[in-house]
């Protein structure tokens, strides 16, 4: 394959290589950076053997996801407790074909959360596995172990992601009416709208600023939480989270939060909240 071919074949497959990287790192920017540095090593390996060019493109950024996922550990940039990945912010209608592509198979943001609790190796092989369909004697040699022992990676990944990732209504336009009930409750003041639109088990997770975070559950501990901040209510518009009705806080000037809402049977049993002004920065917002 000629350097023009390879070219041609990696921009090709960019979108899905974004993909993988996306739920292995939960941020589009690192998404991105995976995929970039990726490619060095793409053009230094020797593909005269390679049969399926995009499923060994995947395992390279897999590798490099990898690598970067250990990184962050090691560095411990992650902050103490809970972890909301950056979500990916489309308008209310949806139209936006690059985050389609980047969310294929509905990647919400609850789900993105579990994830940040495995351990990468978990990670890796049930993001591969169960979301790529890539076999496990392909998945073994990244992890540096046997096809058995990545099979149990994957899962003890899935266990934990089938008992604690919520999955939320299917009916978007559901969703937006348990959002915008939220919405007009808060910019109201109104304590008991606001618990009777949430969970009594609701989780609210919020990463404030780097190395800040802060947990707070149940619907009366959540719905005081948003009578604080219901002076930032005339800021917030109604704008899809990782495809899900979620809340954009921002004024011409300022961003101040995305907020990611899981809705199910009608109630929101969860809000993510990113607020770190650092990595609001980071988004491409509508």
């Amino acid at each position: 394959m000629t350097r023009e071919q390879l070219t041609a074949e990696f921009e090709e497959q960019r979108p899905h290589l974004r993909a993988v990287a996306y739920r292995m790192l939960g941020s589009v920017s690192e998404a991105d950076d995976a995929v970039q540095e990726a490619w060095p090593r793409v053009t230094r390996a020797d593909t005269s053997e390679v049969e399926n060019m995009r499923a060994w493109l995947t395992t390279v950024v897999a590798r490099v996801s990898l690598d970067m996922l250990r990184s962050r550990r090691s560095k411990r940039e992650e902050p103490f407790g809970a972890h909301v990945p950056e979500p990916v912010v489309s308008d209310h209608d949806g139209s936006h074909p690059e985050h389609e592509a980047l969310l294929a198979d509905s990647v919400g943001l609850a789900l993105l959360v579990v994830l940040e609790t495995l351990n990468p190796a978990e990670r890796l092989a049930y993001v591969l596995h169960d979301m790529f369909a890539v076999p496990f004697d392909d998945i073994a040699p990244i992890v540096e172990r046997s096809p058995a022992a990545t099979r149990q990676l994957a899962s003890r990944a899935r266990r934990r992601v089938d008992a604690e990732a919520t999955v939320p209504d299917p009916d978007l336009d559901r969703q937006r009416e348990v959002v915008e009930a939220f919405m007009a409750a808060s910019r109201e003041g109104d304590f008991e709208g606001l618990v009777a639109v949430l969970h009594p088990d609701v989780v609210l997770r919020a990463d404030i600023a780097r190395g800040v975070s802060r947990q707070v559950r149940g619907a009366e501990a959540v719905a005081e939480q948003a009578r604080m901040y219901r002076e930032r209510e005339r800021f917030s518009r109604p704008v899809l989270v990782n495809g899900a009705a979620g809340i954009l806080v921002a004024s011409e000037e300022q961003t101040y939060a995305v907020l990611g809402m899981t809705v199910a049977d009608g109630k929101i049993v969860a809000i993510d909240i990113l607020a770190d002004p650092e990595r609001l920065e980071r988004l491409a917002l509508p």
